[in-house]
C-alpha cells in the first residue's frame, strides 16, 4: 500500500529545500571559518551557530517528508561562495542568502496552496515566520556594522562588535526537540 501523502512534485520540492538548507549551513560555516581566520572569533561563533540552525532546518524538512510517507533525497551540495572581502560583504552575503531562501519558502507555500496540500501549507507557516526572523537578524548585523563604522570601523569598534556577537544567546533549538508548542 502506498502511504505517501505528498505529490511527486511536492516531495521533490521539499527535498530540494532540505538540500538548500544544508547548502545554507555550508555557506554560514564557510563565512564563520573566514571570520575565525581574520580574528573575529565572536562573529565566527555567531556564524557557526547560525550554520547549525540551518542544518536543523534541513532536518525539519527531512522529518516532514518522511512523516508524510515520502523519501527525501540528499543531493550534492554546491560549494559555498568565495570568502568575503570584508565584514560588510560577509553580512550582506548572509542577508542575500536569507532573502533567496525566503523566496524559495514562498514558492513552497504557493505550491502547497495550489495543490490544496493543507498539511504542507501548515508545516510551511513555521518557515514563513522563521524567515522574517532570519532576514531581521541579517539586517541587524548590517546595521550594527554600519554603526561601528562599516569597512572603515576602528579596531576598537570591531572588537566591541565581535564581543557583542560572541555574547549573543545560543538559542538554536534542535529540530528533534520541536513540538507544536515549541517549534
Amino acid at each position: 500500500m502506498n502511504t505517501n501523502r505528498l505529490s511527486e512534485a511536492m516531495e521533490k520540492a521539499l527535498s530540494d529545500q532540505m538540500n538548500k538548507e544544508i547548502h545554507a549551513a555550508h555557506v554560514f560555516l564557510s563565512y564563520g571559518i573566514w571570520a575565525d581566520d581574520k580574528g573575529y572569533q565572536g562573529i565566527a561563533n555567531f556564524l557557526y551557530r547560525h550554520a547549525q540552525e540551518e542544518r536543523n532546518h534541513s532536518i525539519k524538512f527531512m522529518e516532514y517528508v518522511l512523516n508524510r510517507g515520502g523519501k527525501p533525497k540528499v543531493e550534492a551540495i554546491p560549494a559555498p561562495p568565495a570568502d568575503p572581502e570584508s565584514l560588510t560583504a560577509c553580512f550582506e552575503g548572509v542577508f542575500k542568502h536569507e532573502v533567496d531562501n525566503t523566496t524559495a519558502i514562498y514558492r513552497l507555500v504557493d505550491m502547497a496552496l495550489e495543490e490544496k496540500d493543507w498539511a504542507t501549507w501548515n508545516f510551511m507557516q513555521w518557515f514563513v515566520q522563521e524567515q522574517i526572523e532570519e532576514e531581521t537578524l541579517a539586517m541587524n548585523l548590517m546595521d550594527k556594522l554600519k554603526i561601528a563604522g562599516g569597512d572603515r570601523a576602528t579596531d576598537e569598534s570591531l572588537f566591541t562588535l565581535d564581543k557583542t556577537l560572541e555574547k549573543a544567546p545560543n538559542d538554536v533549538p534542535l529540530a528533534q526537540e520541536a513540538t507544536g508548542d515549541n517549534p
